[in-house]
């Protein structure tokens, strides 16, 4: 025992060695500081979820030693016949009944017997996007993650253009370790651009040469926890929100200085209003002095407006617009619009009283069956594995809230959630992720974004 545990440990403590060789090659490579990549090392490493996921990686690792070590000592024993039967039926078969059956499973739950036809004639043709928003006011929006590569960057570009998406949300992360961090990770100087503001600079000139406007939404990602539950002690809550002030005016005079049309001041923070309702108003008077464009917030969809206090001081009343809208799966496409009715209800009131046009700054469905009952959830990891496809669903969705919001005059739009620049048709065809390219919701968000909002499509 003592001598197993003894060679556990080594290769434990080596998968550790070749993980943080690896990630020190890649920072050098991406030429990021290494003070900088020390920190980011110490705000996700202790986080639950990468500890669960490296020691699964590391039980792999080790039952493959454990086999390959079994077929070295029957070589040992009786040659290559013991050495081949054992690494066949320790390895061999159960690595392909094992992939046999994944594979199954992904192709039954991805089959899908839905009929959409394709309209062509409804996209831009054009090198520019359209600017129906000079008519009517609408944001036809996309929540767009970028690569890194330029030409790929610029392929995206046109896609989003032929889509007839006339603005992008744009949206820096900001770290946080978890939901009781008392400041916002890394620090900022105003004025001086780092590697990650030129990166979402240079991704903002790309869309605004093509004539996409942007709108510049920073996000606190955190490494393990959700921004909405964040959790202090009262005397903690004036630093925290110190921190976050400083961050989020470098974003604003970044918003400035690249001309961008719309900023996002936060989103999803409840806890942060609960706690400092009267910071809020002087925060925005002092984005006010540096920015000189539109500003929102985007609230959950299950915060109460009312409970906002500084609605007045913005140009939109944000909303993260994952309502449920139906109780089971695969529902059809009138019970998906009767689902709207009570949100649009408590919406329109909401837009009257405040004197604002509801803006969806995300609103997003997965293309599986189960997309309408909880919008706001990932889904399982494993995907297409354990989850039906159903581009049905997720088009029966988009078309639904475009039917039932697109034509109010107190509507001004939405972004859909979420677009990467880098997903191909081969690569959605197992897809049941929020995702809309190569599938038909893409299609259908074309066809209604590529309208006026006074006139009326036909289902």
């Amino acid at each position: 025992m003592k001598k197993i545990l003894h060679t556990a440990l080594k290769l434990y403590l080596s998968t550790w060695g070749v993980l943080l060789l690896l990630y020190f090659i890649a920072i050098w490579r991406a030429a990021i500081p290494f003070v900088e990549a020390v920190k980011q090392l110490g705000v996700f490493v202790p986080t639950f979820r990468f500890l669960i996921a490296f020691h699964v990686f590391f039980i792999l690792v080790y039952l493959l030693f454990l086999v390959v070590r079994y077929t070295v000592r029957g070589f040992k024993k009786k040659g290559w016949s013991l050495a081949l039967r054992r690494v066949s039926f320790t390895l061999v078969i159960p690595f392909f009944v094992i992939y046999a059956s994944i594979k199954g499973m992904v192709s039954f739950n991805s089959a899908e017997f839905f009929n959409y036809t394709w309209d062509y004639s409804v996209e831009n043709t054009s090198e520019k996007a359209t600017n129906l928003y000079e008519k009517d006011g609408k944001h036809r929006g996309m929540s767009v993650f970028w690569s890194y590569d330029r030409e790929n960057t610029q392929k995206a570009t046109k896609t989003l253009i032929k889509d007839n998406i006339e603005w992008s949300a744009v949206i820096p992360f900001i770290d946080q370790a978890n939901e009781t961090s008392p400041r916002i990770s890394g620090q900022v100087t105003p004025g001086v651009w780092s590697r990650r503001d030129s990166v979402v600079m240079r991704h903002i000139g790309y869309l605004q040469e093509r004539g996409i406007r942007v709108h510049l939404k920073p996000h606190i990602w955190l490494s393990d926890g959700w921004r909405s539950n964040i959790t202090l002690s009262e005397e903690a809550w004036p630093g925290w929100f110190e921190s976050y002030q400083e961050r989020m005016l470098h974003y604003a005079r970044i918003a400035e200085k690249m001309k961008v049309p719309l900023f996002c001041i936060g989103t999803e923070l409840r806890t942060a209003i609960q706690h400092q309702p009267e910071a809020w108003l002087p925060f925005i008077a002092a984005i006010k002095k540096i920015y000189s464009g539109k500003l929102t917030y985007a609230a959950n969809w299950d915060d109460p407006i009312d409970q906002i206090p500084f609605w007045s001081a913005l140009d939109y009343i944000g909303i993260q617009a994952y309502y449920p809208l139906t109780t089971h799966k695969n529902p059809d496409l009138e019970t998906i619009k009767a689902g709207w009715d009570t949100h649009i209800e408590a919406l329109k009131m909401a837009s009257n009283y405040y004197q604002k046009p509801i803006l969806f700054t995300e609103i997003g469905y997965r293309s599986d069956e189960t997309a309408t009952i909880a919008p706001w959830e990932w889904g399982a990891m494993t995907g297409a594995l354990t989850q039906k496809k159903s581009n049905q669903t997720q088009q029966h969705a988009f078309e639904a809230m475009f039917q039932k919001l697109w034509n109010e005059p107190w509507f001004a739009g939405c972004y859909i959630w979420q677009w990467h620049t880098r997903t191909t048709a081969e690569g959605v065809a197992n897809s049941v992720d929020f995702t809309p390219r190569f599938k038909p919701a893409e299609n259908t968000i074309t066809r209604w974004y590529g309208t006026l909002g006074a006139e009326t499509i036909k289902p």
